[in-house]
């Protein structure tokens, strides 16, 4: 008896508001209108004589008179794979014998090699590298990232076993070992030894207790020191400085380091 009570009086509410909203819809002549906008659009159609839509007759393409085009491929022309004439392949491809600078290569049809093989392939193909700063040649094998510009090139150093003969494990002499961490923020190459730190390769490998810059500036050995790459200076809430040697230099400042270096220290008197 509960829910037929309920139900019942739901139907009740339900029918009073219909009948209200239905009142309401005539007070502000909703229905009126609504006729009137309907008479209008009949009106319009039966003086058209048709929809007011306008319908584009679509164009048919007579696709009997139009030659099909089709690769050399498919057509079966080419069916020669030495034929220099029609199909261009590699010599990889032909499984001949690469020869470049005495050196010869047999390549394999399919790749069997490892990465470090295809390396030191490409490393003797190319040549030495001849630039001593941050190498001009990428390789992500035989190349040891710099903490600084973080870039995996070869060195141009002539007794580089590892950069010139491809051996992965002999130390790179192009790049720097920290004596204290022998990690990673220790690496810096002999470009960015200089411009950013003001030190030169020759002298950091005489050194056998050399301290990278990043290790100088945690153990406070040189006060106001930092380690200016953009990882540190962010760790230090700092704004990277970017291409900063030429503002150094024409202040007469040695590197970019030594450059913040004097900026700190001013700071510091000034506060």
């Amino acid at each position: 008896m509960g829910r037929l009570s309920a139900k019942y009086d739901y139907e009740r509410l339900r029918n009073a508001r219909i009948s209200e909203n239905k009142a309401r819809m005539e007070s502000l002549g909703i229905h009126r209108s609504a006729d009137e906008l309907s008479l209008i659009l009949s009106s319009t159609q039966s003086a058209d004589g048709s929809s007011s839509t306008l319908k584009r007759n679509k164009k048919v393409r007579n696709l009997e008179d139009t030659p099909l085009r089709r690769s050399d491929r498919l057509k079966g022309l080419f069916q020669d794979p030495d034929a220099s004439s029609h199909v261009r392949r590699s010599d990889r491809l032909k499984g001949k014998t690469v020869e470049l600078d005495a050196v010869s290569i047999q390549v394999p049809a399919r790749k069997r090699a490892t990465n470090i093989i295809y390396a030191v392939r490409r490393r003797l193909l190319l040549g030495r590298c001849e630039s001593k700063g941050r190498g001009s040649i990428y390789d992500p094998v035989l190349g040891i990232c710099c903490h600084f510009c973080r870039q995996k090139k070869l060195c141009g150093e002539e007794d580089c076993k590892r950069c010139g003969d491809g051996d992965v494990n002999q130390p790179c002499i192009g790049k720097t070992e920290c004596s204290v961490c022998h990690s990673s923020n220790g690496i810096l190459c002999r470009a960015c030894l200089k411009v950013r730190y003001g030190e030169e390769m020759e002298e950091v490998r005489m050194k056998k207790d050399w301290t990278c810059p990043h290790c100088t500036e945690e153990k406070g050995i040189n006060k106001f020191w930092i380690c200016n790459s953009s990882l540190c200076l962010k760790k230090r809430k700092m704004v990277p400085t970017g291409i900063a040697i030429y503002q150094a230099r024409e202040q007469g400042y040695k590197s970019v380091a030594h450059l913040l270096m004097d900026k700190l220290k001013h700071e510091a008197i000034q506060q």
